[in-house]
């Protein structure tokens, strides 16, 4: 399979998706969209990945090349392809759905459970899930989960926190592919977000919780990956 993966800033790159690309023999291509890459066509992909970032998915005054990625994952999803956002990803490819983005009651950042709904227990993709998995989380903004579209999880600060549309269209509102690499580069680079909130842990907590989730996140990715079509 070829996937191509788009990235919005350097320090949230692919995590354990790039793991379980290079481990299932796919092919990765990639563009940095803040590095002004060129944006491919659908029909250099099989599947789209399109990662986090701190941005909200309408600033297009600010990141000028947002107006031609909501094109790009558009003509995508017409063309049948398969597509994986997480956060800002699971924003846009909300938004390709006709579904609004905007701003959370909540910030959610830090290590927090998700609970699938009646639905998510009854879909294929979550078979055999655990009920109820702490999963990391770094998100203000949100979404209304797309019409036709499957309502998988919710949270207790966030409902709408995963969906999957025809079976090939899965959105993610919180990160499986963290790694321990992952969570203290954007703990580097986004550490002032960490203030005072009801669903906004310490950096300590977040560093130090890590280690007792990272193996059943990434697990739970591979295992939505391999099952999405």
């Amino acid at each position: 399979m070829r996937v191509h993966a788009l990235q919005h800033v350097e320090f949230e790159g692919l995590g354990h998706i790039g793991r379980w690309i290079a481990d299932r023999g796919h092919v990765l291509s990639l563009t940095r969209l803040y590095a002004g890459e060129v944006l491919p066509s659908p029909a250099a992909f099989d599947r789209l990945v399109v990662m986090g970032g701190p941005m909200n998915i309408y600033q297009d005054a600010r990141y000028p090349w947002l107006a031609a990625e909501r094109a790009l994952i558009r003509e995508a999803i017409a063309a049948g392809k398969s597509a994986v956002g997480v956060c800002l990803g699971a924003q846009l490819l909300a938004d390709a759905l006709g579904s609004p983005v905007f701003s959370g009651i909540d910030k959610e950042i830090g290590w927090w459970p998700i609970r699938l709904t009646e639905a998510g227990k009854g879909s294929g993709l979550l078979a055999g899930v655990e009920e109820e998995t702490v999963v990391f989380h770094w998100h203000g903004d949100t979404f209304d989960i797309p019409a036709g579209a499957i309502h998988l999880a919710a949270s207790e600060g966030c409902p709408s926190q995963a969906f999957v549309y025809d079976n090939r269209i899965l959105g993610l509102q919180f990160h499986l592919e963290s790694t321990p690499e992952t969570v203290a580069a954007i703990v580097a680079r986004c550490g002032d977000e960490l203030v005072p909130g009801r669903y906004i842990q310490s950096e300590a907590y977040i560093r130090a919780s890590g280690s007792a989730h990272f193996p059943a996140i990434n697990r739970l990715l591979e295992t939505l990956l391999d099952r999405l079509g």
